[in-house]
Parts: C-alpha cells; sequence; structure tokens
C-alpha cells in the first residue's frame, strides 16, 4: 500500500523563482529511472520464484518506485514545460534495458542480491534527502522529504529480507562487504548516465557515457553535505554487518565526503561546470 498519493502533495505551491536548473537536469533523470521500476520487479521475482512473500513485497516495492518517477516527472514538467516526461520514458525504456529473463541473481546468491538492494536504497535516500536540503522550491522540498523516508523505508524492507537468507547462506561480512561497494561502484554505469542524457539532451546529439556520467556527478554531487554521507557510511556499515556510528564509520564518512568533494571537482571540469 502506497504512504502517500501524488494527488495530496500541494502542487499549488510551486515557486518557479525558486527553481535550480541543475536540480531540475537530476530530477529528470531520476524520474526515469524510478519510473523504470517494473523491470527490476520482474527480475527479482526471477530470482525469488520460490519466495511469494517476498515477491510480493516487491510488487508494492514497484508500486512507490513508479509513484516516485510520475511525482518527480510532474514536478520537472512544472520546472521545465517544455519536457515531455512520458516521451522521456519511453525513449529511456528503449535505450536502456536490464536482463529480467534470469534464474538467479547477478550478485551470486540471494542474500547478496539483497544487500545490492540495500546499498540502491542507501543511495536513493541519501541523494534525495541532500536534494530536500538544497533546494528553496517549497514543492520539490516536500516532495524529496516524502520519497527519501519511502527509500528508506524499502531499505529496511531488503534489509529484513536480507536477514532472512543470510541465516540460510551464511555469507561473511568480507563477503558482504565486497558486494555492497561493488554495487556503489555500479552508480557510475550506462543507467544514470542514459537516463540523464535521455532527459536532458537533444536526440541529435550522439551518447557519451563518460560525458554524461560526469555531467550528471558533477551536479549529483555538490548537493552532499557531510551529515548525508554519515548517514551512507552508516547504512553500508549496518548492511556488511559492521558496527554503525564507531569512531571508525565517522573517520570513513569524513574520507568519503572529501574523497567525493574532489571527484565532483574532477567531473565539473570536465564538462565545464562550475564546482
Amino acid at each position: 500500500m502506497k504512504h502517500w498519493r501524488i494527488e495530496q502533495m500541494n502542487w499549488e505551491a510551486f515557486d518557479p523563482t525558486k527553481v535550480n536548473p541543475d536540480i531540475v537536469s537530476l530530477i529528470k533523470a531520476a524520474s526515469v529511472v524510478e519510473r523504470n521500476a517494473r523491470d527490476y520487479t520482474e527480475y527479482l521475482k526471477h530470482v525469488f520464484s520460490e519466495d511469494p512473500d517476498f515477491s510480493k513485497a516487491a510488487e508494492h516495492w514497484a508500486e512507490e518506485e513508479i509513484q516516485h518517477g510520475d511525482a518527480l516527472g510532474k514536478w520537472a514538467s512544472l520546472a521545465d514545460p517544455s519536457w515531455d516526461y512520458k516521451d522521456a520514458f519511453e525513449r529511456y525504456r528503449t535505450a536502456y534495458k536490464i536482463d529480467t529473463d534470469v534464474s538467479s541473481s547477478i550478485r551470486g546468491s540471494r542474500s547478496g542480491e539483497l544487500i545490492a538492494r540495500c546499498m540502491v536504497e542507501t543511495g536513493t535516500s541519501s541523494f534525495y534527502t541532500s536534494l530536500a536540503d538544497a533546494t528553496d522550491e517549497p514543492v520539490l522540498k516536500a516532495l524529496c522529504k516524502q520519497i527519501a523516508a519511502d527509500e528508506y523505508r524499502h531499505f529496511k524492507l531488503f534489509y529484513d529480507h536480507m536477514h532472512r537468507y543470510l541465516d540460510r547462506e551464511n555469507l561473511g561480512r568480507w563477503s558482504r562487504l565486497k558486494i555492497a561497494l561493488s554495487r556503489v561502484m555500479e552508480s557510475e554505469d550506462d543507467e544514470l548516465a542514459t537516463a540523464y542524457y535521455i532527459t536532458n539532451k537533444s536526440s541529435n546529439v550522439a551518447y557519451d557515457h563518460k560525458r554524461y556520467i560526469a555531467a550528471y556527478m558533477a551536479r549529483a554531487m555538490k548537493f552532499y553535505q557531510q551529515k548525508h554521507l554519515d548517514r551512507v557510511t552508516a547504512m553500508i556499515f549496518k548492511t556488511t554487518g559492521i558496527t554503525p556510528h564507531s569512531k571508525i564509520q565517522k573517520m570513513i564518512a569524513h574520507i568519503v565526503f572529501r574523497l567525493m568533494k574532489w571527484r565532483q571537482k574532477s567531473y565539473a571540469r570536465k564538462v565545464g561546470l562550475a564546482a
């Protein structure tokens, strides 16, 4: 069951004078990625074909993710009335596809798959929290807070199911950490780069992965604050079975934040964006 509905948002409060163009470009990209959750659900239902409880939970998860996409698409259309959300989504589905016809997880185990899903929800909850903190546009701020809360609940959903499977598969901390970090690194694969390209560039412009992942990351990373990385690293520690909220976790969070800011500046230089 959805915890909120699009029509409940106060869309009349939209203030075009408080729209940040860089955030608009990120929201456009996020809208089509979120809307594409149905394909991921089909993939998960194949991986967990003998687990009807999880399959049902995955279907509910997809409903909320699709709503995220539609809500973000509506906001982006207010910010840029010339933009066609439905057309952008159809072009994205044509350009980016995942293999849903599988019999097992690409992570090597069901525990591994759920760890990867926890990392995705860790990333999205922090992303929307960072945007909520960065924007002064009231509708987007409320929307990002709502979506961030959903994504954190989704993290807890996958985390709880992960422990069910860890009891059977006995995946060690080191193996869990490797899976988690590998999924984090995949944030720079074609999914986000393609989404940014499709939603922000003319079809007459050729796709260049390096250019468009840099364009996306240069914008997304600059809105993160230290507190967001504190939460990200704590969620990673929790997922991998390492004690969160420790001195080591805090130290790593500071290192990761500095590294992110360095990378953001590097990406910004590649695309000529002010850091």
